[in-house]
């Protein structure tokens, strides 16, 4: 026996599902039923780097990730402190090519109004004392940039969507999901509902799930790695966090008086289902040398854990985020490059819009037009994975 009530079916139970169905539901549409085959959170966002930075690419991304780290913020202040903290963000180069790239994006940023400046080397050395910076070209800072606990705040949206009524459904295989008639059906455990409108939240089995109903898009999902480290000196202050864009190494402060460290990302597709959870040697190793060449205050941390997620590229490194071309009723949000966690609130607040919206729903649109899936036209083709925290200088990867 089908299950007609649900309005919205969302599979996928990370940030930027949680996220929908908390906005869902606070707007009033409804019912609305998430699914995942794991938990909230269990997939990408509880293994995200939890950097929330407005050093992006055009004015879009920086609105969301404005809008998400607001929202962030008024989450963990009410439920959960321990979730969200302002810490700035700090990145530089000490190669001659970089330089005016990193200069054009102070401009290119201030020109959005995003607070970054250029920092001086005696600046640098004293908010980040573990580091060595003698031979650092430029640096730039953005005091406002936060860090996020991406699964806590993943459960945080859990939490608030299941009290204004969000139906999940957890833990168990997918068993069909389709288009029947005028209604998408999911069936799981031989129980089945029907929907009227379903979106496509799943990550890095977003392209295998989009493509399983007839309606592919332009993903490919990636693994890139992250470690935790313990330093001998356990100082509990929070520090900013950096960025080498030289090395590629990220940090960031974790609770304890530990430190985040990526980024192992991998430019080649991965199948999410089939790829190894563990960070390995050669990520590692960079880290350590890394940090004995640039970090040598944290040269003697204590690797605490290494591990590897699935992120999804797209071929222009912006999100999928719409009604899916073609497809009555499908509507996807995925394809964030790796910064999901960084978009996800604002994100999904503007995608809920849509849906409220309904056919009424252009001005709304409007707020997503940059994103739509339907900018991609013509048959699919393999496209380069170009993710990470990149300057966005044409097309050499470095930057």
């Amino acid at each position: 026996m089908a299950d007609d009530r649900a309005d919205v079916l969302i599979l996928g139970a990370g940030i930027s599902g949680c996220a929908l169905a908390f906005h869902l539901a606070r707007r009033g549409v409804g019912p609305v039923i998430v699914y995942d085959p794991q938990t909230p959170a269990a997939g990408a966002t509880g293994r995200a780097a939890g950097i929330v930075t407005e050093q992006l690419w055009d004015p879009w991304d920086v609105a969301v990730a404005r809008e998400s780290k607001e929202e962030y913020a008024r989450l963990a202040e009410r439920y959960d402190p321990t979730a969200f903290a302002v810490n700035g963000f700090a990145r530089w180069t000490k190669t001659r090519e970089a330089l005016p790239v990193l200069e054009a994006a102070v401009e290119r940023l201030r020109s959005w109004s995003v607070p970054v400046s250029v920092l001086d080397l005696p600046t640098l050395a004293e908010k980040v004392p573990w580091g060595r910076f003698d031979d650092v070209l430029g640096a730039i800072w953005s005091p406002n940039d936060a860090v996020v606990t991406p699964s806590s705040m993943g459960d945080l949206y859990a939490e608030r969507a299941r009290e204004l009524d969000v139906d999940f459904v957890l833990g168990s295989p997918l068993g069909r999901f389709a288009r029947d008639g005028d209604r998408w059906e999911l069936t799981v455990d031989g129980q089945t509902t029907r929907c009227r409108r379903a979106v496509v939240a799943a990550g890095a089995w977003s392209k295998r799930v989009l493509a399983s109903v007839g309606h592919p898009l332009p993903l490919a999902p990636y693994r890139t790695q992250a470690a935790v480290l313990r330093p001998s000196s356990h100082d509990t202050r929070l520090f900013p966090s950096v960025h080498d864009i030289d090395l590629d190494v990220y940090v960031r402060p974790e609770e304890n008086g530990r430190i985040l460290a990526g980024d192992g990302t991998e430019r080649v597709e991965a199948d999410p289902d089939r790829y190894s959870t563990g960070g390995d040697e050669r990520f590692v190793t960079h880290l350590a040398e890394s940090f004995g060449s640039r970090f040598p205050g944290w040269a003697d941390a204590e690797l605490v854990r290494a591990w590897a997620g699935v992120c999804v590229a797209t071929p222009d490194r912006r999100p999928l985020i719409g009604p899916v071309p073609g497809a009555s009723g499908l509507f996807t949000i995925t394809g964030f490059n790796g910064f999901g966690v960084m978009r996800a609130g604002g994100a999904a607040a503007r995608l809920a819009a849509v849906l409220a919206a309904g056919d009424g729903s252009e001005h709304e649109l409007d707020k997503i037009r940059s994103v739509l899936p339907g900018r991609f036209t013509g048959p699919l083709a393999e496209f380069p994975i170009k993710p990470g925290f990149t300057l966005e200088a044409g097309d050499d990867p470095r930057f």
